[in-house]
């Protein structure tokens, strides 16, 4: 702990806002990393805020009262949010890693044939913005999953991390009609399961609309269904894939044909159809009878909203994105970010406003092409600079609302898709956050490490011709841990 510190830190922390809680406990995990690591503290998850994950906690789901009114909390705007010093546990002066030494120790080591025919490195220090090391840092290659990154500080830009996302369903002309508004994390799946109640819920916004049916005297209705608010192709250009679905504004449990909720899954061809039927079979189970098959319509925008369910704030749906590295996550938030730009949400207009967003955050785009919010598309293209660069603004106590992007990264040995790469006897174990990235040829890493004197640092590594991914990301972790006893 650093001097000074004290009762009056806690006290803050209880009465900060949600975002300035996030910011604290990012600080405060990072400079107690050592200490959680001899304890044993961490064996559940990570990353840490006053011992719990930030994404997987349980939020109870939003009530929704009947005659229309939205979600308590949906409306609410995120409205000016104020650095706290999430630095201030972070050294500024002395005990800095020299670039000759940190050269020495990632040079061999990027020499490995695991790492493919080309390979980038980038190393910052986040309180000075210094690069410490760069080894073909400003040369751009396929990100994979790590492009996910980019899409979530794009969206956090855009619209904030307390924004949620609203599902509705509103009178129609012969009927209600179910407005998909692109939550996709919107779950049939009984209250607990896989994310918890912290996601929005089908089963809840059939009780809030068989409720206001029945308050207007309405026992039987049809039913169609409205996902007009996303435009062009759904299908990613890999097609349909158990790694992501058709990308729709009216979804449940990601199109998922299982009862999975992470991870590769067959996934249905017709996501807005099979939400609509699920919905019906809802409200015929709450006395409500659906007249005929559900059909697909555009609801008035002027419409009578009947009920309403929204999703997590948007920080989570970051957190969950970056931890598990879901597909279905990233796209949506990539199409929001084009909303909230005034540009087509497809997949054209939702790289076209990532991109401009990224600009906006003054980064290095220099030779940087955004496809899709995944990473799925090849044709993505970022630098090692540019990875390790937004990393570093992410942790800028001027740019508060990118720090879900932090505090969503994996954490080696612990949490996502690094829980089980880090060994015990790694050095680079619960000191390094990362997000993982994995084509056929491609493996990268990009994340961040606090040192032994408590700086932290960011980086982005990046290999591509890679012949044997396994050899690659225990690599990729080496060169990692190397940063993380930097100093």
């Amino acid at each position: 702990m650093e001097p000074g510190a004290g009762w009056w830190q806690v006290r803050q922390w209880r009465d900060a806002p949600l975002a300035q809680r996030r910011t604290m406990g990012f600080a405060a995990a990072s400079a107690v990393a050592g200490i959680v690591i001899a304890t044993g503290a961490v064996a559940a998850s990570g990353p840490w805020d006053g011992g719990q994950r930030k994404a997987e906690r349980v939020r109870a789901a939003a009530a929704v009262r009947p005659g229309g009114d939205a979600p308590r909390g949906a409306a609410r705007a995120a409205g000016p949010v104020t650095a706290p010093p999430v630095l201030g546990a972070l050294r500024t002066r002395g005990a800095a890693a020299s670039r000759e030494s940190l050269a020495g120790a990632l040079e061999p080591l990027l020499g490995d044939s695991a790492l493919g025919t080309d390979h980038a490195a980038s190393v910052v220090d986040v309180a000075t913005g210094e690069q410490l090391y760069g080894s073909g840092e400003g040369t751009a290659y396929t990100p994979a999953s790590t492009i996910k990154i980019a899409t979530a500080a794009a969206a956090l830009a855009a619209l904030g991390p307390e924004h949620r996302i609203e599902t509705t369903v509103v009178a129609g002309s012969d009927g209600i009609v179910l407005v998909g508004g692109g939550d996709p994390t919107l779950t049939a799946a009984p209250s607990g399961k896989g994310g918890g109640p912290r996601f929005a819920s089908l089963s809840d916004l059939a009780d809030a609309t068989a409720r206001s049916l029945k308050a207007r005297g309405t026992a039987r209705t049809r039913l169609a269904y409205d996902a007009s608010r996303y435009s062009g192709p759904a299908l990613h250009p890999i097609g349909l894939n158990v790694n992501i679905a058709p990308v729709s504004a009216l979804m449940v449990d990601e199109g998922r044909l299982d009862d999975s909720f992470r991870g590769p899954a067959d996934r249905t061809a017709e996501p807005a159809a099979d939400a609509a039927r699920k919905f019906a079979d809802l409200l015929r189970e709450r006395g409500v009878e659906v007249e005929g098959d559900v059909s697909e319509t555009r609801a008035d925008a002027k419409a009578a909203r009947v009920a309403a369910v929204a999703s997590a704030p948007l920080a989570d749906l970051v957190e969950r994105a970056l931890t598990y590295s879901d597909n279905d996550i990233a796209e949506a938030l990539a199409r929001q970010t084009a909303l909230a730009s005034g540009r087509p949400a497809d997949f054209e207009g939702a790289a076209k406003a990532v991109t401009d967003r990224l600009a906006g955050l003054g980064l290095p785009m220099e030779g940087v092409r955004i496809a899709d919010g995944s990473g799925l598309d090849r044709a993505d293209q970022v630098s090692a600079g540019f990875l390790a660069r937004l990393l570093a603004r992410s942790a800028d106590p001027r740019t508060p609302r990118l720090r879900p992007v932090l505090t969503g990264l994996p954490v080696a040995g612990f949490s996502g898709t690094l829980r089980d790469r880090y060994p015990r006897e790694n050095a680079g174990r619960a000191t390094v956050r990362a997000k993982t990235g994995t084509l056929t040829g491609v493996n990268t890493l990009a994340g961040t490490a606090v040192t032994p004197s408590g700086r932290l640092l960011t980086f982005g590594f990046m290999a591509s011709g890679t012949t044997d991914g396994d050899a690659a990301q225990r690599a990729l972790d080496r060169l990692a841990a190397v940063v993380a006893t930097a100093g």
